[in-house]
């Protein structure tokens, strides 16, 4: 009973995501700033979906069950709530910024403390649940558990500064703006994705990581967000902060690939995630560059697009089909071949934007806004049809 709360509770946040999802886009073609973009985008597709996986994922890698099973049923009234208020007044449509930043950090003390509590005796996860007839993954499955834990301190971090600040409460680092939108998206979604990804990927591929990737990757990817944090566009540390990042965007993508190249298993979310790493190396050199010769605002935006959309977008698009196969819906013309057409637009449409955004072109930006959003209402119809058929 417990495993099939769990379960229902991580689906919700699925469905939560995918309707995020389809908002974000729709936001993005009728010019939505980049705050709404960020709320919608960040704190709705991306970290919705996170939530309901890490519930279903984090105390299995520890080995332990989720102490409190209706914990994502409490959170995610919280999260939506707290997202739909932060993108209404980011859009200047209602005055909610405190309702939204109160009830979505709410939700993520919920969160973290769910799971914390279920590995309270196993905290840095040198208990795997690795099977015996995959010893060989053990040696990276402990090491990437170990910077769980500081997935959640970004976590706690990026959500508690925001409300310091409307406490008036002094903070070490600004509470509002990119400082804490790089907390979330890099501390803890893209550590996240570092950290399970070395976990779950392989298992997909059914091929054990290298190591001494993992131990270059999981470090950048910890130390690097604090550091862009504490001096976000200022000086030495913001630019050891932007290379440790760029780092570790380039080693998870040399990681993947390399299982990737050694497994034999050829599927659409695999290919997916490998385009997803790929979008990575865009967003670490626009990064980097900008780390080391100043912030352009357009270059800014691209940047943004192909984070969240590209390497974090399209790894839980990818994700989502080796979780929810478009090949086992039954209702007509949402199969495989409609998920590869989501693939192309997605990619092809982002493509255009990012092209459109760092040239000046106003019609390539349009036209691959547009493309995307067709692309985000098809992953979610494909994805609801999966769920159904499973019921």
């Amino acid at each position: 009973m417990s495993a099939a709360t769990v379960s229902r509770g991580a689906r919700a946040f699925v469905v939560a995501s995918l309707a995020w999802f389809v908002c974000w886009q729709a936001a993005a073609v009728f010019g939505a700033g980049r705050r709404v973009s960020v709320v919608l985008g960040l704190y709705g597709f991306v970290l919705h979906m996170v939530f309901g996986k890490a519930y279903a994922l984090v105390p299995s890698y520890f080995d332990r069950p989720l102490a409190f099973p209706r914990a994502p049923f409490v959170q995610l009234p919280l999260a939506a709530g707290g997202t739909a208020a932060m993108a209404l007044d980011a859009a200047g449509i209602v005055d909610a910024r405190a309702v939204g930043t109160v009830a979505w950090a709410l939700g993520c003390v919920v969160f973290v403390g769910a799971l914390l509590w279920s590995v309270r005796d196993n905290p840095l996860g040198r208990e795997t649940g690795t099977a015996d007839a995959k010893a060989q993954y053990r040696p990276v499955d402990r090491l990437a558990n170990g910077f769980v834990p500081v997935v959640f301190a970004y976590l706690l971090a990026g959500a508690g500064l925001p409300v310091a600040a409307l406490l008036g409460v002094p903070t070490p680092i600004p509470a509002i703006g990119p400082p804490v939108t790089h907390l979330l998206a890099v501390g803890t979604t893209a550590l996240l994705v570092f950290a399970l990804g070395f976990r779950l990927l392989p298992r997909f591929l059914t091929v054990a990581p290298r190591r001494w990737l993992a131990a270059v990757v999981l470090p950048a990817g910890a130390v690097g967000p604090a550091l862009l944090a504490v001096d976000f566009g200022g000086g030495a540390v913001f630019q050891l902060g932007g290379t440790l990042v760029t780092v570790a965007l380039v080693g998870f993508a040399v990681a993947y690939a390399d299982v990737f190249y050694r497994s034999e298993r050829r599927r659409l979310g695999l290919y997916t995630v490998l385009l997803a790493v790929t979008f990575g190396l865009g967003v670490g050199a626009l990064g980097f560059t900008m780390a080391m010769t100043g912030i352009d605002p357009a270059m800014a935006d691209a940047h943004a697009r192909l984070g969240l959309l590209g390497f974090l977008g399209l790894t839980v698009v990818g994700v989502s089909y080796q979780f929810y196969p478009p090949a086992v819906a039954t209702t007509p013309h949402l199969d495989d071949r409609t998920a590869t057409g989501v693939v192309g637009l997605l990619a092809v449409g982002l493509l255009l934007e990012a092209g459109g955004l760092l040239g000046g072109s106003d019609v390539f930006v349009e036209l691959g806004r547009w493309l995307a959003l067709l692309g985000a209402v098809l992953h979610a119809l494909v994805v609801l049809a999966v769920l159904r058929t499973r019921g």
